[in-house]
């Protein structure tokens, strides 16, 4: 059972100090997984995030092996699920993505809109000194009233 994981970084170090004993592919669930054997240590290559990274489609993986100096490597698909894999997941990522971005787009429209409206509108503006004594006056009018209900 592995428990420590590898970053991509200290992956690349152990190639090119040429460390690295061993290479196991091991299929799960929702693709594939990398143990590496340097020493006596054996640890799974880890995702940005810190969880273990899981490679959705084998050659990938083998490709991402071979950019790293990894030729040689053990294959294990006792795990392996294809059934488990969702082939739209990236297509209901960008779908989620896009709508974002076009609610945002929305948005913006309707507060520039706004603010331009604010700008073209013809009444007299006010001052900031009247509104603040407008309701400084509003303030001390509801705390009298307060006052004297008590």
């Amino acid at each position: 059972m592995v428990l420590d994981t590898i970053d991509h970084v200290t992956l690349s170090r152990l190639v090119a100090a040429d460390a690295v004993s061993s290479a196991h592919i091991i299929g799960q669930a929702g693709g594939w997984g990398i143990v590496i054997k340097y020493g006596v240590t054996k640890r799974a290559l880890a995702a940005k995030r810190g969880s273990i990274r899981i490679f959705r489609k084998f050659e990938t993986l083998v490709a991402y092996l071979k950019t790293m100096g990894v030729f040689k490597y053990e294959v294990d698909a006792t795990g392996f699920d294809p059934a488990a894999l969702k082939s739209t997941h990236r297509a209901e990522v960008a779908s989620a993505r896009m709508t974002a971005t076009h609610d945002a787009a929305a948005y913006d429209k309707w507060f520039r809109e706004q603010v331009q409206a604010a700008i073209d509108d013809p009444r007299p503006s006010i001052s900031n000194e009247e509104v603040t004594a407008h309701f400084a006056a509003r303030r001390k009018e509801i705390k009298q009233r307060i006052n004297s209900s008590r």
